[in-house]
């Protein structure tokens, strides 16, 4: 049996799921209300956290401006988010990455991930056994009937 809370809180999370991770440079449409209008303000910078789990879920958005760090939280389930944009994947080995904190400049960059390249396959290498022993033999036979002389 589910508790009572769980069954509310599953009612009031995000249809769509936003794929992203830590180390990730994002685009956050943030919606903001002033006074009777209402604009979308992006905010860009690197996913350094990710906290929580289910309606409390957050992230951590961190950019430089001005030579100044800004971070800002943004909870993953809020109505207020219109959209969240992948720009360009990090290649990360932490689920934290505070220690982008105390780095300025250039040290601030991570490696891009490489996403969906499929991996190498040889055209070799899906060739059956057998038929390239075959086409081997054949071709050292080719060259000794002609003298060597290709």
């Amino acid at each position: 049996m589910t508790h009572p809370i769980e069954e509310i809180e599953r009612g009031n999370l995000r249809k769509e799921d936003f794929e992203f991770t830590v180390g990730d440079l994002v685009e956050v449409h943030y919606r903001i209300r002033e006074g009777d209008k209402e604009r979308i303000q992006v905010f860009t910078g690197t996913v350094i956290a990710r906290k929580h789990g289910g309606i409390r879920e957050t992230f951590t958005v961190r950019r430089i401006v001005a030579g100044e760090g800004v971070e800002r939280v943004f909870p993953l389930h809020s109505p207020r988010i219109a959209d969240i944009r992948v720009r360009r994947r990090g290649k990360v080995r932490r689920a934290k990455l505070y220690y982008l904190r105390d780095r300025v400049g250039k040290a601030t960059r991570l490696k891009e991930r490489r996403v969906g390249t499929g991996g190498k396959k040889s055209k070799k290498g899906s060739v059956a056994p057998e038929e390239t022993a075959e086409s081997a033999s054949s071709a050292k036979g080719d060259s000794q009937e002609n003298g060597g002389a290709q």
